[in-house]
């Protein structure tokens, strides 16, 4: 459906609604894996709901040189590498710059997989219905980046999950071979932001997703979940 802004009063709310629409997927093997920082508090409330793991992929935005909050591509905790093409090109960025923003990136992703990694082991994706989650899209960029590093980790099914985002963004997701079904509630017919789609979009911190994962790390779940 289209969304008018300020759809949400933050990412628990956001969490929550999501939850409710992929309930078919309580069992089946299931794992919500959501995207620090902020796509980790949605991803939680969605986990509680079918209870089921929860975990992450740490994926870098690549910056563009003239504007860091445009992403020209986007760099996961394997080194996997998604460039967006089109902006690249029409940008006329080099490759010198890209190779160099790749390193930078993928070393801050690096330090922040190893402060998550202290509360949280890694699960394993092979042959599992895994549910990507961020808070909103973009660009794409990191979401298209984290279903390929799930798909190479062996996931069986891909379920995109996330409160709202362009109708390009969503369409170009859809169209992903990796992708089974996107569940974008929300999709606004003028889109500048993520931010648009909260009341409240407070920064997430690190101390956050880390209580997060610890409260999923001590966590038993069903057989099949």
């Amino acid at each position: 459906m289209s969304g008018s802004a300020r759809s949400y009063a933050d990412r628990v709310m956001a969490g929550c609604f999501l939850a409710e629409k992929l309930l078919e997927y309580k069992g089946q093997s299931t794992i919500v894996v959501g995207l620090p920082r902020g796509g980790v508090v949605v991803a939680a409330e969605i986990a509680r709901s079918l209870s089921c793991p929860l975990d992450v992929i740490v994926a870098g935005k690549l910056r563009a040189p003239f504007n860091p909050e445009l992403a020209i591509g986007a760099v996961t905790e394997d080194g996997r590498v998604f460039l967006n093409k089109g902006v690249i090109t029409g940008a006329l960025i080099t490759d010198a710059y890209i190779e160099k923003e790749k390193k930078a990136r993928l070393s801050a992703v690096l330090e922040k997989l190893k402060l998550y990694r202290k509360v949280k082991g890694k699960t394993s994706l092979k042959d599992r219905t895994v549910i990507i989650v961020d808070d909103g899209l973009a660009t794409g960029a990191t979401m298209i980046a984290a279903v390929q590093a799930a798909k190479a980790e062996g996931a069986a099914k891909i379920i995109v999950a996330v409160p709202g985002g362009p109708m390009d963004t969503v369409e170009r997701i859809k169209g992903m071979e990796e992708v089974d079904t996107v569940v974008c509630p929300v999709i606004p017919e003028e889109f500048f932001a993520v931010s648009q789609l909260y009341l409240d979009f407070t920064q997430t911190q690190d101390s956050e997703v880390v209580g997060i994962l610890k409260e999923f790390s001590g966590k038993e779940f069903p057989a099949g979940g």
